[in-house]
């Protein structure tokens, strides 16, 4: 990497302050002091959207395909996290994960993610008859579960502004209310048109979740993918009915679905959250059930891949919906599990947004999905577990764009 090419232009401009961006911004300014960095945020604040909204789950990588980047970049990155929250003294905790079978079929699926785990080189992994799971969860029920014991709780927004601080006391810029508008090549590299005017650099980073797609598009057409957000709903269980729960209580999850079903988090305030459900959004930035933005549903409307997924999957949709809106029936699925459950147990909580990349013959990306496109670097598709793998797929990036720096 070289220091700064001219007067006001910067080496690297890394669009979106979430975790991910950050993070990239980070690990440039660590592996090459002096560089001319700066972060492009369209909020107010950092974190604002997928980093801020999300559970707080520390994955551990049991889930994915192995020798996927999901697999890799998430068993990399927890480590790398833990490291970083016991240097920057920021609470978590390593609660464990039980996966439950709740059915006869799902034996199968659950011994695959036992195996799947293993592959991926998490620790600990323990396959459980039926009569093991009170041992670990005292109200739960199945008729065999995994034990996942590196699985864990954190604030990432906490972890977000740490490690803002860390890219500012080495010199990076974080530029608050600059949403990107245009991205124009030039002699110098990029001229970033904002909200506040141009800002010029060599490179780009977008690192834009929500808008990933769109940012893309302003610096080469995006045809074999869109962003499709998909809301989720928690509810949290009233204080009375915390002690239902010890850690975590997930399903097996749908082989079809990148999302892992409605489950039980303790977190480390000793809160308990049950879900989120995964309901299609008709607007990428706006968390009520009721939210609606007319780009936003025109953009999904105009994209032959949601029609595809809409045609495959339109009974699973409604049954989303249903149990978005109605009390009982979420508190029936979650009585699966734990069968104390009641729907007076469920207080409304809060909500995030899901940036799930679909392609546009309506299949899920189930990877993260890093493309290059000349002097820029997209981030297309990051959603969960990405705040996990933060740190290793900023060290995905940098490795790719900066090869000759090494690790």
């Amino acid at each position: 990497m070289s220091g700064a090419t001219g007067e006001g232009i910067y080496d690297w401009v890394i669009v979106g302050a979430g975790i991910v961006g950050l993070a990239t911004a980070r690990e440039m300014l660590q592996r090459a002091p002096g560089l001319r960095v700066a972060v492009l945020e369209k909020e107010p604040d950092l974190a604002r959207h997928q980093t801020g909204h999300n559970s707080g789950v520390i994955h551990t990588g049991v889930y994915y395909r192995p020798g996927s980047l999901k697999a890799r970049l998430c068993v990399e990155g927890r480590a790398i996290l833990l490291r970083f929250c016991d240097a920057k003294n920021i609470s978590y905790e390593l609660t464990g994960k039980l996966i439950v079978a709740a059915a006869e079929h799902e034996r199968a699926r659950l011994e695959e993610l036992a195996a799947r785990g293993r592959a991926n080189g998490v620790e600990g992994i323990e396959l459980l008859p039926g009569d093991a799971i009170r041992e670990r969860e005292p109200h739960a029920v199945g008729i065999a579960a995994v034990w996942v014991p590196g699985a864990g709780i954190v604030d990432y927004v906490a972890v977000a502004r740490a490690i803002a601080e860390d890219v500012r006391r080495s010199g990076g810029d974080i530029l608050l209310e600059q949403e990107v508008r245009g991205i124009r090549r030039e002699a110098h590299g990029l001229t970033i048109e904002t909200a506040r005017g141009p800002v010029r650099a060599t490179r780009l980073v977008a690192c834009a979740g929500l808008q990933c797609d769109r940012v893309a598009s302003l610096s080469s057409p995006v045809d074999r993918l869109r962003i499709i957000p998909f809301r989720g709903d928690y509810y949290r269980l009233r204080p009375e009915a915390r002690s239902l729960v010890r850690s975590m209580i997930y399903p097996v999850p749908d082989p079809r679905y990148p999302f892992l079903g409605v489950h039980f988090t303790r977190r480390i305030d000793g809160d308990v959250w049950a879900g989120p459900n995964a309901v299609l959004a008709l607007a990428r930035e706006r968390y009520a059930r009721t939210g609606f933005v007319l780009r936003d549903a025109a953009d999904l409307a105009t994209w032959p891949g949601l029609w595809r997924v809409v045609g495959r999957h339109w009974r699973t949709g409604v049954a989303e919906l249903w149990r978005d809106w109605v009390k009982e029936v979420y508190a029936r699925d979650l009585a699966r599990y734990v069968p104390e459950i009641r729907p007076r147990d469920l207080m409304p909580g809060p909500s995030g947004i899901r940036a799930q990349a679909v392609a546009r013959d309506g299949s899920f990306v189930d990877d993260f999905a890093i493309v290059e496109e000349g002097p820029a670097l997209h981030v297309m598709n990051a959603p969960s577990p990405a705040a996990t793998s933060a740190f290793a797929i900023a060290g995905e990036i940098v490795d790719r764009v900066c090869p000759a720096t090494g690790a």
